[in-house]
């Protein structure tokens, strides 16, 4: 599809944070220990893929950071990539890839052969456990030698579940105060981007090939997901890492880097 100018992509990127933010309160926390680490392990003017970047909220803040860096964003979401490209529009520090993750070779339409970092938040819990697996296995082989990934996803510790229930519940009335507020949730946000003109076309688009997030998932079946934060420590340390280790974690989240 084509944007017109007039289009404030700035306001769409903001949208998006917001709405996020609603699920996940410590989110800027998260971005700043994962940029901590990237910028630690591959100084201030890495070569970073942003894997199912959405809307570019990782990129954004790495550039903003570490102007030297480059960034690969990818992801298969059409909606979420035109706002990505309009808002990064005349950055040449940014490239663009429409791939799916768990597609054989989707590593060959990346423009370089090897990243000093990988970074992505909030995407790989909707992978299924083998499909993860062999994401990580990939991942190993895109990674310069010492570099980093950095998984920032909805992980699970099931040692203490009064403190995580008593955290739970916490988060629960926060968000119900926020709504209650004003705030935006995912159905919100989608349905915004369905009733714009510019971006109603890719919304479609993404409706058709990835589902109606307005509308209640069903037919799915079972699924086989892992939750548990030690289950992608053990994996990526499989699947060729050198170190892996939970770096942050929240109630509901958590940040595993993994060395290569």
């Amino acid at each position: 599809m084509t944007a017109t100018t007039s289009t404030d992509w700035q306001r769409w990127q903001t949208s998006w944070d917001r709405q996020q933010e609603w699920y996940m309160p410590d989110r800027e926390e998260r971005f700043r220990v994962m940029l901590d680490a990237v910028e630690a392990v591959a100084g201030p003017a890495p070569r970073v893929l942003d894997l199912a970047c959405g809307t570019g909220s990782i990129s954004d803040r790495l550039l903003r950071r570490l102007p030297g860096a480059t960034s690969t964003c990818v992801d298969i979401d059409p909606a979420l990539l035109t706002i990505a490209r309009g808002h990064f529009a005349g950055d040449d520090r940014v490239t663009f890839v429409e791939a799916d993750l768990t597609a054989p070779g989707w590593t060959e339409r990346l423009p370089h052969v090897s990243y000093d970092a990988v970074v992505t938040a909030t995407a790989l819990h909707w992978l299924d456990t083998e499909p993860l697996r062999r994401l990580y296995g990939a991942l190993a082989g895109l990674l310069r030698e010492g570099g980093v990934f950095l998984n920032a996803d909805h992980m699970e510790d099931g040692s203490a579940p009064r403190i995580n229930a008593a955290l739970g519940a916490l988060h629960a009335r926060r968000q119900e105060e926020r709504r209650r507020q004003g705030a935006s949730d995912w159905v919100d946000w989608w349905q915004a981007v369905a009733d714009d003109p510019v971006l109603a076309g890719a919304a479609a688009e993404r409706f058709a090939l990835l589902g109606d997030p307005r509308r209640p998932r069903t037919g799915d079946g079972p699924r086989d997901r892992p939750t548990l934060t030690r289950w992608h420590v053990e994996t990526l340390l499989e699947q060729g890492f050198g170190e892996a280790r939970q770096v942050w974690c929240s109630a509901s989240d958590a940040l595993v880097a993994a060395l290569r």
